[in-house]
């Protein structure tokens, strides 16, 4: 279709499952801020006024009151101070334990064998101009309507918000290429004393300056609060876990997924570090100009070093032979386990920040960051197609 509507949702950091999702990447950053080559899995579950932990970990041994701090800073930071869910009150269970020794004989270096997957599995990397970015931009946009909403009530502009928040945006697509918002739904925690029309007016600025002039639906088509209201969120009114956002974590239905969650997860992980590595070749195809658009599959064995298969879609948009783009990415970057790692740097604690707000469209950090955002294999794709 030349004319369609496509629609993309997000969550805000208060959201049950992205707390889950802080908590365990805050985890991740702690083992590998004390050793780089920790191996982390920790699934994070969250209730009302509990959060358990549980997963494996190879690394430091950290006492329980340690990581129990972690999850109360988090807590904290989001803005969780209710009744139902408090940083200082919130009871913690810890049931973190060692890695199986099975998997890390698949996964480890030894002798002449490379660092292996550490699972098998399939992962999806994709761009498209439609944003500076080079995101889908139904789910660039609802993104930035709440990380908007967030900074209003983190800077006290607005203290009538509360942590928890989603929204969804709908486009209009013409000629395929989005030209303006059909619909735009926001509901957002808020204090008892706040109306549905007052807390209404409160976003629609918000709205209105996260979208392109010119954007903004018409009024019967903006839903806030369509429920009327919502003072009670966050994990006191849903359990929240780890990993139940993947599309919201990258192009909100506009390309495939495999399946695999992001967070608790160190970056031996192919579920992990190779969805990056895809997101960093189709970006980097999209900003050479080689195609409009590019979803990449990377496919892995479970203690194979290199990919099973490496593919490459541009939807009819390529300016060269996708076969020759594949076999270019191949040349260009090592993307076994160990490779990905050591090109984007990932063995850093780099991945609360990740947590909320998308993994992907994000700007490169000095300190290492969203490395995978980074443009720099632009000059070396084009000659190595030419």
């Amino acid at each position: 279709m030349n004319s369609y509507l496509f629609t993309s949702e997000s969550v805000s950091e208060g959201h049950p499952d992205k707390v889950c999702d802080r908590i365990s990447d805050a985890i991740l950053d702690a083992y590998l801020t004390a050793e780089p080559q920790a191996r982390v899995a920790c699934e994070t579950l969250a209730t009302t006024n509990r959060v358990v932990l549980a997963g494996e970990v190879r690394g430091p041994e950290f006492s329980h009151e340690k990581i129990e701090n972690i999850v109360r800073h988090c807590i904290k930071e989001i803005g969780y101070e209710q009744q139902g869910f408090h940083w200082n009150t919130v009871e913690i269970d810890v049931l973190l334990h060692r890695q199986s020794a099975d998997i890390a004989l698949g996964v480890d270096a030894s002798g002449n064998k490379d660092e292996g997957a550490g699972d098998q599995g399939l992962m999806f990397g994709y761009a498209c101009g439609e944003t500076e970015e080079l995101m889908p931009a139904p789910i660039f946009y609802s993104h930035v309507i709440l990380r908007s909403l967030a900074e209003a009530r983190h800077s006290g502009a607005e203290p009538g918000l509360g942590p928890d928040s989603k929204s969804q945006v709908t486009l209009l697509y013409q000629d395929r290429k989005p030209v303006k918002a059909a619909s735009i739904v926001v509901s957002t925690q808020h204090s008892e004393d706040l109306s549905q029309e007052e807390v209404r007016e409160i976003v629609r600025p918000h709205v209105v300056n996260s979208l392109p002039e010119g954007w903004m639906c018409d009024e019967e088509n903006f839903y806030v609060n369509p429920t009327g209201r919502f003072v009670i969120g966050g994990p006191d009114s849903d359990c929240g876990l780890t990993g139940r956002k993947i599309i919201v974590d990258t192009y909100g239905g506009s390309a495939p997924h495999g399946g695999g969650a992001f967070s608790g997860k160190d970056p031996s992980k192919v579920d992990r570090s190779a969805a990056y590595a895809a997101r960093y070749l189709a970006k980097n195809v999209v900003a050479a100009g080689l195609a409009e658009r590019c979803v990449i599959q990377l496919a892995y064995a479970i203690g194979v070093a290199k990919p099973l298969s490496v593919y490459v879609d541009s939807y009819g948009t390529a300016t060269v032979d996708e076969g020759r783009l594949s076999q270019a990415m191949q040349d260009l970057v090592d993307l076994s386990p160990r490779g990905i790692r050591e090109h984007l740097g990932l063995n850093k604690p780099i991945y609360a920040r990740t947590a909320a707000y998308g993994h992907f469209g994000r700007k490169p950090d000095p300190d290492g960051g969203f490395s995978w955002e980074k443009t720099d294999l632009v000059e070396a794709l084009k000659s190595a197609v030419s």
